[in-house]
């Protein structure tokens, strides 16, 4: 019978987890609700950031150029995902109001020093852009001009955009669409002692003139669709187009390579069985006499392996990241994701990561129990820290790098304290509960065979089984079955576009975890059939060697499909895209292992054995 203590604490539990989802799933349906707009009403613009259009991830707050800023600056109120994702927004001087045309108004005018003439030069020839929002709307532009010419002679011209034309769409009382240009306007030069339209020199400097224009457009696109009125349109160049026909052909060949696989082992496994399962005067002690192959290692292919406490914290932390995935994904299909919502998806990792910690303390400390571990407490904080410790050191060099900078990417003091607030009261006690929860609900490990206590000798290995080769196909395939799709995730990830073929991304989902199970069985099929039983770890790394071509790919990427470059996007490129190879070796880790140990108790429950 339960007691009323674990009863109360239970629905503390799950009220908490309530409390959770609701603002995981309901508040960002509050933050991005519909603004109705009355004629003349003000519209608030934002201003954000600004970066190397080439580095995404390297971005400084707006107001560190010298460009028109208030006296006193406003922020606005982030969320947790805004912050993560690099945004720092503060109101502009910009006065916009709400179907009212305004033509070339003065912003203000500032006299620029020649260091902070340098600063801007500097920014342009780097081909800064800047980011500023509108009733969530993003929009681009960049901060000047720079254009080369000739060799002999050389010039070399840089010009400071002074005028913006704002194009605003509306559809009744709410805003659609809203984008910047500089098309109507020339750019004030910035060469040394140079002074051209809207600048004025002066001895102390050169004075600058800052306009605007706002045009209002009436559009017949309703609120709610708004977000595609986005996707269409892009400052950065496209290239997530549909790629169908890239997706298809990887199915072809992954169903193929599957069938291919399923069938040569079913038809090696009918003559096993037709050769193993014949009448035996002896019982399952006798088996292993005159013959050869799996069945011979029946009495010690459950042997249990070294680092058991490890293989367990593998096993919990991929199944934690197996269902985080699935969550992720299913809620993107749900429509939670869109291009107005701001680093939702940095939200709802962070608060799934926290919520499914139960997964990996239950799954390490259950089948750490099953395989007689002891040291459950020590098995609970290895399982823990497998993965945040990781993190963590990582996310201490990337930051560092962007607090030395300036960058916005540098998470303030009280984000910090947040996370590691979730982690401390949340995450890591739903892993302990998780562990404890899996520990007495623990049963007897389920084996066909009973193990003899003295280890058989394991034969001589030909090369083609070795550990290493056996990664290399079993990381290989897996790999090739997304690496279409992994293009178009890193050009998200680290690039300028917006997912959104997410049934897409599910099916390749799908299709990895799919061939990285079958890869797994067949691997060890060879490796038992060559009567080695050291299996256990095997499975893990053969298909857990998919992160290291990831990683690979990463560098390939970096080098040939990126213009990236600089210390700080490197830091925050590589950092990051060895906890992802992370992430996918414990994911594929576990599959190809529950696999493995499923298709072992098939194979030993089907022989004919006493």
């Amino acid at each position: 019978m339960m007691s009323n203590t674990e009863h109360l604490s239970q629905q503390r539990v799950f009220r908490m987890i309530l409390y959770c989802v609701w603002v995981l799933c309901l508040a960002p349906q509050i933050a991005w609700a519909k603004v109705n707009y009355k004629q003349g009403d003000p519209v608030t613009l934002y201003v954000n950031k600004v970066g190397p259009y080439h580095n995404p991830q390297e971005t400084y707050h707006y107001y560190t150029l010298p460009v028109c800023r208030p006296k006193e600056v406003q922020h606005k109120s982030l969320s947790l995902g805004e912050v993560l994702d690099g945004d720092r927004m503060a109101q502009s001087m910009y006065e916009i109001k709400f179907k009212e045309n305004t033509e070339k108004k003065t912003l203000c005018v500032i006299t620029l020093a020649e260091k902070e003439m340098d600063q801007l030069r500097e920014a342009i020839e780097e081909l800064y852009y800047f980011e500023f929002l509108l009733d969530d709307i993003p929009m681009w532009g960049f901060v000047g001009y720079m254009e080369e010419s000739g060799f002999l002679p050389h010039s070399h011209k840089v010009g400071l955009w002074t005028h913006l034309d704002f194009n605003i769409e509306y559809n009744g009382d709410s805003v659609i669409f809203a984008n910047v240009s500089v098309k109507d306007s020339k750019p004030v030069p910035l060469e040394e002692g140079g002074a051209g339209h809207g600048a004025v020199g002066a001895a102390s400097g050169l004075a600058i003139t800052f306009t605007y224009s706002v045009r209002w457009f009436e559009s017949s696109l309703t609120h709610a669709r708004r977000a595609e009125r986005l996707r269409d349109y892009s400052f950065f160049p496209k290239t997530l187009e549909i790629h169908w026909l890239s997706i298809i052909n990887s199915l072809v060949l992954v169903v193929l390579l599957l069938g291919f696989v399923i069938i040569i082992l079913m038809r090696v496994l009918k003559n096993d069985f037709a050769r193993y399962n014949v009448e035996e005067e002896g019982g399952c002690d006798d088996l292993d006499q005159g013959d050869n192959g799996w069945k011979i290692i029946h009495t010690d292919v459950f042997r249990f392996p070294p680092y058991k406490s490890l293989l367990c914290a593998v096993l919990g932390v991929g199944a934690q990241f197996l269902t985080l995935a699935t969550g992720i994904i299913v809620m993107a299909l749900l429509g939670m994701f869109n291009v107005h919502r701001h680093g939702a998806i940095n939200s709802a990792a962070i608060v799934l990561y926290a919520l499914t910690s139960c997964v990996s303390g239950y799954c390490s400390c259950s089948f750490y129990t099953q395989i007689h571990g002891q040291r459950w407490v020590w098995n609970i904080i290895l399982t823990s820290s497998l993965f945040s410790a990781p993190l963590f050191l990582t996310w201490s060099v990337v930051n560092s790098v962007h607090w030395w900078s300036g960058s916005t990417q540098a998470l303030p003091a009280s984000t910090v304290l947040l996370l590691l607030g979730a982690w401390v009261l949340v995450g890591f006690p739903l892993t302990v509960i998780g562990g404890i929860v899996g520990k007495n609900r623990a049963g007897n490990f389920q084996a066909p065979c009973r193990t003899r206590n003295i280890a058989r000798q394991i034969p001589t290995q030909p090369w083609y089984k070795h550990t290493a080769v056996h990664m290399a196909i079993g990381g290989f395939l897996p790999f090739s079955a997304i690496s279409v799709e992994l293009y178009y995730i890193f050009a998200t990830v680290w690039g300028r576009e917006h997912y959104t073929l997410y049934g897409i991304l599910l099916c390749v989902f799908a299709i990895l975890l799919s061939v990285g199970a079958c890869i797994s069985v067949a691997l060890t099929y060879f490796l038992l059939s060559g009567e080695d039983y050291r299996w256990w770890w095997r499975s893990v790394l053969s298909t857990g060697s998919t992160g290291l071509f990831i990683f690979v790919y990463s560098v390939f990427y970096y080098r040939n499909r990126s213009s990236m470059s600089g210390l700080v996007q490197s830091a925050e490129f590589f950092g990051y895209s060895l906890l992802t190879a992370l992430v996918f070796s414990l994911m594929l880790g576990t599959v190809s292992f529950w696999a493995s140990l499923a298709f072992i108790r098939y194979i030993y429950r089907s022989l004919k054995m006493d």
